[in-house]
């Protein structure tokens, strides 16, 4: 019997865990359809802030050989173009479930703002509020203020009913685990997304003797094969140390279905895939899954509910 990628999720049913990751092949209706039409087992909108931005200056976006370093700037279609799309969606296609729908102000008011407009609206998938990004200017990204990330959530649970789940970047100290798990399970979350790119690197074009993107003098976030071991980790201690009722999207390094095994066995979900999408296309999912079901087949699982957070231990 072949093995079945069957995923529960917030009370809904999806063929599979993969989803593309917010920001990579999400800009456009015309990719939202080609996600929609390929094999993920979901997909999410780009986060949109009120009104469309153009983003920071190109290149913006560099790939190298295990990954890629980027500083987009938020680029997007704004939050009426997402919010037109989903709710055709889910009028067109009422069997189906509809989008992720991501969200990411660049204030804390503007994300109280966003939020509410979906909450007023017909829309009725899960909504993503990115809080791996700084709101304001010398200040760190939401995620890295504790007291910050506790008064927001505090205030949108003041109004926001439906599903609703949050972006997080890394953390690499036991300590910020602990203190964020204390947060966070203060609240009705149905998800945590682990993680958004590593922040801040360099890459050095050594040839020119330059950096390789515009943008803050080339710093960047990192994706991919680099961020992976920091991403698993991450999965791991949301999962040992959360509510079981909230659940994680595992995020970072997936570019095989050996990446997808490993993060499943951490605990996550459902997982999204951001730079090897972005190389590869949407047709990367139907890779990812055959190679998926062949290890879960090499090793005798049936299902993925059968080895998921049952990472072992020395």
């Amino acid at each position: 019997m072949s093995a079945s990628l069957h995923t529960s999720f917030l009370h809904s049913s999806y063929d599979n865990p993969f989803m593309n990751a917010s920001g990579v092949h999400c800009m456009t209706t015309k990719e939202l359809e080609e996600l929609s039409e390929s094999k993920a087992g979901g997909f999410i909108t780009k986060s949109a802030t009120t009104l469309q931005r153009d983003g920071n200056p190109e290149p913006r976006y560099f790939s190298v050989p295990l990954g890629s370093i980027n500083s987009m700037g938020l680029p997007n279609a704004g939050f009426e173009y997402y919010m037109s799309y989903v709710l055709d969606y889910q009028e067109k296609n009422p069997n189906l479930n509809p989008p992720f729908f991501s969200v990411a102000g660049m204030s804390v008011e503007e994300n109280l703002k966003l939020l509410r407009r979906i909450q007023d609206s017909e829309f009725y998938g899960v909504t993503e509020l990115n809080l791996s990004c700084p709101n304001v200017p010398g200040k760190p990204q939401v995620a890295y203020d504790f007291e910050l990330t506790k008064e927001i959530l505090t205030k949108v649970f003041e109004f926001f009913k439906k599903p609703l789940g949050v972006k997080l970047p890394p953390y690499f100290d036991f300590a910020h685990f602990n203190i964020m798990t204390d947060i966070l399970n203060q609240f009705p979350l149905c998800y945590v997304n682990c993680i958004n790119s590593i922040g801040n690197g360099l890459y050095i074009d050594s040839e020119n003797e330059s950096v390789v993107i515009r943008p803050k003098d080339g710093f960047g976030g990192i994706g991919g094969d680099y961020v992976k071991p920091t991403a698993l980790a991450n999965v791991r201690a949301f999962y040992t140390r959360l509510n079981p009722n909230i659940k994680i999207i595992g995020t970072g390094g997936i570019r095989s279905g050996q990446d997808a095994f490993e993060h499943l066995l951490c605990g996550a979900t459902m997982l999204q895939v951001g730079t090897e999408l972005y190389k590869e296309g949407p047709s990367i999912f139907d890779r990812l899954e055959c190679e998926l079901k062949d290890i879960m087949n090499k090793k005798g699982y049936a299902t993925i509910d059968e080895f998921r957070g049952k990472l072992k231990g020395l």
